[in-house]
């Protein structure tokens, strides 16, 4: 009888010791602090009665969720974010952040969720875009602090055109939309998405050879973090979560060789600094 008690106590303690794997993080662990620009449609827009919604903000509540962390997300504008992050105001930034080798020489990426291009729009009835030389004498607007932004500033002589930098994605489509500026220079994804709601914001003019990843950066020094998240997007393509939150806030359900579907080997970006190339297969259970 005292044998079987042992057993029985034994047999208990184990079933403990598996299930404390799977339970949540202590509840006095901080909760993981990220930021995000709260005006770039769909990926994070104001909620009616507060807050703010989006495809970012599902993800960032979904990585919480599988690192067993609260997220507490600070909504403000894109060109504060890096800095906010470098100064050790967020733990990562959950805002949609195009990986550039410059970058990534001073962030640590995860491996691409998304990838994005660079595209013109322009205002219903204006002349069409068809080529970058047609910018010049032109105006165009972008988010201040962008990779638009960069773009515009690092070929501005080349082409010929003006640039009007705003803090917010929704004032640099409303200068276009009111004939301020000629054309606004956004993501693919953004472009689509606006399009989709105002007839008179038109896509146009894609500049080639610009699709690269959306990824989440995070200090150089926050390696296991950025290990962590990684695994958590590699399983969230792995069982569907990307692909359904892609075609709830796009419309449409992204591409066979899209980011949203396809994993990529180790802990970030390949070819970029900081990627880490022998990482071990996802733990998803």
């Amino acid at each position: 009888m005292q044998r079987n008690f042992g057993q029985r106590s034994w047999i208990f303690a184990a079933i403990l010791l598996i299930a404390s794997a799977w339970l949540p993080a202590r509840a006095d662990e901080p909760p993981l602090r990220t930021g995000v620009e709260a005006n770039f449609a769909p990926h994070a827009m104001p909620k009616l009665g507060g807050g703010a919604e989006g495809f970012n903000i599902d993800l960032a509540h979904e990585i919480g969720r599988r690192l067993h962390r609260e997220v507490t997300i600070d909504l403000t504008s894109f060109s504060t974010l890096i800095p906010g992050l470098q100064a050790g105001r967020y733990d990562f930034l959950i805002a949609p952040v195009t990986v550039t080798k410059e970058r990534a020489e001073s962030l640590l990426f995860t491996e691409g969720y998304m990838y994005t291009g660079l595209q013109f729009a322009i205002r219903r009835g204006s002349p069409p875009l068809n080529s970058l030389d047609e910018l010049r004498g032109k105006a165009i607007s972008v988010n201040k602090g962008s990779i638009y932004d960069t773009w515009a500033r690092n070929n501005v002589e080349k082409y010929g055109f003006t640039i009007d930098s705003y803090e917010t994605t929704p004032d640099a489509v409303q200068a276009v939309l009111s004939g301020h500026d000629y054309a606004n220079l956004n993501g693919s994804s953004a472009v689509r998405y606006v399009a989709g709601k105002n007839p008179q914001y038109v896509p146009s003019l894609e500049i080639a050879d610009t699709r690269a990843p959306f990824a989440i950066p995070l200090r150089r020094d926050e390696v296991p973090l950025r290990d962590q998240i990684d695994n958590a997007l590699k399983c969230m393509k792995q069982d569907g979560t990307l692909v359904k939150l892609s075609e709830k806030w796009f419309g449409v359900p992204p591409g066979p060789d899209a980011l949203e579907r396809v994993a990529t080997p180790g802990y970030g970006v390949p070819g970029m600094p900081g990627y880490q190339s022998d990482a071990p297969a996802p733990n998803c259970g």
